[in-house]
């Protein structure tokens, strides 16, 4: 397993055929204020490539952008309304199809209100992951070792959770609603960014 970091774009050739995982880190949880600083990435076979934008980036990056918005790789997120967002304002595409471990969770494990990526990755993974970083500083000069293996440890799961969590999809009967959910989350993302991040448009009042 080793973690690789790239400035400005993935390179070329590096990921395997298949799903992909993509998580990103930001300055905040504001999408416009709050630049993209990493993208995360991975092909479930081991490794993880980080790539890292500097202030005043241009966000070109075509061949991330490329890998992004293919619509024949599935993309695996945790919490991907966040994601979708992020890279769909800074990087200009939409990334899809979608698969929202998050989601997944919640529709899955009504049993608990614990959905966060540690308490997925204890529970059915059996393993320990370190959330110590989330909230430092993602916009510096440089990464410490300690942020790019937090930063690799939200990809290096997710492959393996959606196994997971699709057997619990199956058995409870919930696939097909789930995967309805995947599909509205790009649109989901395009209402945050359009002003309406905290607005039910189907309620009621």
């Amino acid at each position: 397993m080793t973690v690789y970091f790239h400035e400005e774009d993935l390179p070329a050739g590096v990921l395997a055929d298949g799903p992909i995982a993509i998580d990103t880190e930001t300055m905040g949880l504001i999408t416009p204020r709050d630049r993209l600083c990493v993208v995360q990435i991975a092909d479930g076979r081991g490794d993880e490539h980080l790539v890292r934008f500097a202030p005043g980036s241009d966000y070109a990056a075509p061949n991330l952008r490329a890998i992004l918005a293919d619509p024949a790789r599935l993309k695996l997120f945790h919490f991907a309304r966040f994601d979708l967002a992020a890279i769909s304002h800074y990087l200009g595409v939409t990334a899809a199809p979608v698969y929202c471990t998050k989601i997944a969770s919640r529709l899955v494990r009504t049993y608990t209100d614990r959905h966060g990526l540690k308490e997925l990755v204890r529970e059915l993974l059996g393993q320990d992951i370190s959330k110590a970083q989330q909230s430092s500083d993602w916009g510096g000069p440089d990464l410490s070792e300690a942020q790019r293996d937090y930063a690799a440890s939200d990809v290096r799961f997710l492959h393996a959770l959606m196994d997971e969590l699709n057997i619990r999809l199956a058995r409870e009967g919930r696939t097909a609603i789930a995967q309805a959910c995947f599909d509205f989350l790009p649109t989901r993302a395009a209402l945050d960014l359009a002003g309406w991040p905290e607005t039910d448009i189907f309620a009621h009042v």
